[in-house]
């Protein structure tokens, strides 16, 4: 398993939280939302789950990501 935390713009409530997590969980991967501190921490099998695949998913959400 790999971490990967991803700094993400526009997120701003629990609505919000559960999007980016339930994105990222439909990859195979594990997400935590920090809305203070405006990241994502994702911890995904590198042998399966591209850094491109997670930042899409959550982009597909409607969030900016920048690492």
């Amino acid at each position: 398993m790999k971490t990967l935390k991803l700094q993400v713009q526009g997120m701003s409530c629990g609505h919000c939280v559960q999007s980016v997590e339930k994105a990222v969980k439909e990859l195979g991967a594990e997400a935590k939302v920090d809305l203070a501190g405006g990241s994502v921490t994702v911890d995904y099998d590198e042998n399966g789950i591209t850094v491109e695949a997670i930042k899409e998913a959550i982009e597909e959400q409607g969030y900016d990501v920048a690492e």
